[in-house]
């Protein structure tokens, strides 16, 4: 199937990873490919991966890429389908009512409706990459909402019909796999697990997002966050975490604090619950060992 060029205007997986490091997000070949097909084919990326691994990131980036407005869509336990899709201002409608009189008024206009992501999604196909973000949050009644929009791309509105979009909308959706998600939902999509990079790749994050931070910095703080993920700790420290963490241990570093006692200090911009600190309390100097003085 040829590239739809007038959508993603890159032509291979390689064009979309180089213009994704351009947008300050390192994909690798396996996300890069994933997302090029998604985009190629016209069918919704679903990211799959533990909090923190630069999922939401990676569909900012991919956004950022196509020239596209973001229009995200935070799920939760209990999000219907009207936090989705529209609502219709029924106060504004009452007043055109009394207001109108008997000379009447069309209440379901556009004026009285209010647009939630999906519709604002569907209504601007070519200039709007649509985030589901935290899919797994919702519950099994949501997602199944969702699989008449990501197989047709198409909403109904009672008082006013169809919606359809008149092109594919770049929809991407996200899960920390809480729970499993429906069958017939990852059939429309596009799958890729993101995973924490591997050293040498989180460090070159860490230099990329952070340019105040020294190479040897950089390598020193993975190889402690790398222990750290090796805990059993309540929450694992993302790679935002690695980032800032060495942001914050390089600033107070700069106002006079030795390294090693920079890192310990900063230590609650990497973990962020009181159990884990106490937990890595006794170990902390042997985790940040490599701390370079």
């Amino acid at each position: 199937m040829p590239v739809k060029s007038e959508i993603v205007g890159i032509d291979s997986p390689e064009a979309l990873e180089s213009a994704l490091r351009a947008a300050f997000y390192l994909a690798d070949e396996s996300l890069a490919t994933a997302a090029y097909l998604a985009l190629a084919l016209g069918k919704p990326l679903l990211l799959e991966g533990a909090p923190g691994v630069g999922k939401t990131e990676a569909a900012k980036a991919i956004s950022a890429v196509l020239g596209r407005n973001l229009i995200r869509l935070q799920c939760y336990e209990g999000i219907d389908a009207s936090n989705a899709l529209y609502e219709w201002n029924y106060p504004r409608q009452m007043l055109a009512i009394r207001q109108a009189g008997r000379g009447g008024v069309d209440i379901y206009s556009d004026e009285f409706l209010v647009e939630r992501p999906m519709l604002a999604a569907l209504r601007n196909p070519t200039k709007a990459t649509l985030l589901i973000d935290e899919l797994d949050r919702s519950d099994h009644e949501f997602e199944a909402f969702l699989l008449e929009f990501l197989s047709d791309f198409q909403i109904s509105i009672p008082e006013r019909g169809p919606v359809r979009a008149l092109d594919h909308p770049v929809v991407i959706l996200t899960s920390n796999r809480t729970r499993e998600l429906h069958e017939a939902l990852r059939r429309r999509c596009v799958y890729h697990w993101i995973d924490y990079p591997d050293a040498a790749r989180e460090a070159q994050i860490v230099m990329m997002r952070a340019s105040s931070v020294a190479e040897e910095t950089a390598h020193a703080v993975v190889a402690a966050v790398h222990r750290l993920r090796e805990e059993p700790l309540t929450k694992l420290p993302g790679v935002a975490e690695t980032v800032e963490w060495a942001e914050a241990a390089t600033l107070l570093n700069s106002q006079g604090a030795p390294w090693p006692d920079a890192f310990k200090r900063a230590i609650g911009v990497a973990l962020k619950d009181q159990e884990d600190l106490t937990h890595v309390a006794p170990r902390l100097d042997e985790i940040i060992s490599g701390v370079a003085a």
